[in-house]
């Protein structure tokens, strides 16, 4: 790494023995603690602290020779350290540790693959929106609750979907399975984890408390956007439940353990939600959201040839189909071809088929299958007993305007959720304004 930073000396003292925080509980009694054996200690006048792991990072702050720092974590040449509440980097080249012991390795970097994904203030598409994050970025990671993560976004917590965020590395964060609750009147949040760091602030009785984990007898906590450290004497932790999915409560899903669901807030609108979800050990999962796009005129509850709308209902799921290799899909995966139509005449015997041209007056009209539309995509089986004028060429594929009658996303997605089908688990598509679940 070139050395880039103006040099800079930091100390820091990790805690591995410490006595509970009294806080203002009971006379605000505060005890020693054991210090640990190890300090980092700066070797340069001046040393930059960053946001993240590397010089592309910016700035936040620095730090003086000589000067002490809580050390979390080694990732790299850098060092993960507690400076003034926040969290922060510094180059290990500048520090000298004192000591036989190192800090834990940071050994794993979590970052956005997706354009754009949504932060959530809860593990799941049914909580709100409170901001995203782009492609590249770097999250700060808590905890994982099922298919979400819980990250520390701008100073609060929120949630975004594991499914586009690409861990480096081979460990994972903590389990979020536990609620934390304070149980004193009051209790002192300290900079650090002993009572010999100064207080940050207090949390009342009865409040939630975000941990990030814990360190001895001290529960490392994100409080108001800042790292705190509250004593676990305090905190009762308690084993929470997982919120109830959309899917819990259908009861026509039969054998399926893929399911796809495809809403609209009624009938009139284009644009969708689109959600997948799996059964895993006998309970549903989500997996992925996106936004999507119905036919132009929205949804249709009995559809028909023409109508530019796409067909309500559950639908088992066809051949994968897509004009390049297969991305990946265990489904049944057709190459296109220039020849390759799908017949749209409702009075030709091939209707709602895929052929082959040239027609040779087997039909009269038939929607070419060659396009960037169907870059990838699969078949929702849809008027599968070929009834005239009920609709045909109803396919899950690549758009974001407006479809004839189809369910569309981005290409990313598209793929993504090709790849994750599996026809052994009977996987169906079902496609509702979200007044109507109750149907299914």
């Amino acid at each position: 790494m070139k050395k880039l930073m103006v040099g800079m000396a930091l100390t820091a003292t990790l805690a591995t023995a410490v006595t509970p925080d009294f806080g203002s509980i009971g006379g605000n009694q505060e005890k020693a603690y054991a210090a640990a054996t190890v300090t980092y200690k700066v070797t340069a006048s001046k040393l930059n602290v960053r946001s993240g792991a590397g010089t592309t990072y910016g700035i936040i702050g620095s730090v003086v020779k000589g000067q002490t720092l809580s050390v979390m974590s080694k990732s790299g040449s850098w060092y993960k350290i507690n400076y003034n509440g926040r969290t922060g980097y510094v180059s290990s080249d500048y520090v000298q540790a004192s000591g036989t012991a190192t800090p834990p390795a940071e050994s794993t970097t979590y970052t956005v693959t997706a354009s754009t994904l949504n932060v959530r203030s809860g593990a799941g598409t049914n909580y709100a929106s409170i901001g995203s994050v782009k492609k590249g970025q770097k999250l700060s990671v808590v905890s994982k609750s099922g298919s979400w993560y819980k990250i520390n976004y701008n100073g609060r917590t929120g949630y975004v979907s594991s499914d586009y965020v690409q861990a480096s590395g081979t460990t994972t964060p903590p389990a979020e399975s536990t609620t934390y609750t304070v149980t004193a009147s009051t209790l002192n949040v300290r900079s650090g984890a002993g009572t010999n760091y100064a207080s940050i602030g207090s949390v009342k009785k009865g409040q939630k408390l975000s941990v990030v984990s814990k360190s001895g007898s001290w529960y490392k906590i994100n409080y108001n956007g800042r790292t705190g450290y509250v004593s676990s004497d305090y905190v009762q932790a308690s084993a929470t439940t997982s919120p109830k999915l959309v899917v819990d409560s259908f009861k026509t899903l039969g054998n399926a353990q893929q399911v796809i669901l495809v809403t609209a807030d009624n009938y009139d609108t284009k644009s969708a939600k689109i959600q997948t979800f799996e059964k895993v050990d006998g309970k549903w999962k989500q997996v992925l959201t996106a936004n999507g796009v119905l036919g132009q005129k929205g949804f249709a509850l009995s559809k028909k040839e023409g109508d530019m709308e796409s067909p309500t209902g559950k639908y088992t799921i066809g051949t994968a189909f897509g004009r390049y290799a297969n991305p990946g899909t265990k489904l049944p995966y057709r190459k296109i071809t220039a020849n390759d139509v799908w017949v749209d005449d409702s009075k030709s015997s091939l209707y709602n088929t895929w052929q082959q041209k040239p027609a040779n007056g087997r039909w009269t009209s038939a929607e070419n299958m060659d396009i960037p539309a169907y870059d990838y995509g699969f078949v929702i089986n849809y008027n599968e007993s070929r009834t005239p004028g009920k609709g045909s060429a109803i396919f899950f594929h690549v758009g974001t305007n407006y479809t004839a009658g189809c369910t569309a996303t981005s290409k990313e997605q598209v793929v993504s959720i090709l790849k994750w089908l599996n026809p052994e688990k009977n996987p169906v598509i079902i496609q509702s304004p979200v007044s109507e679940l109750d149907k299914y």
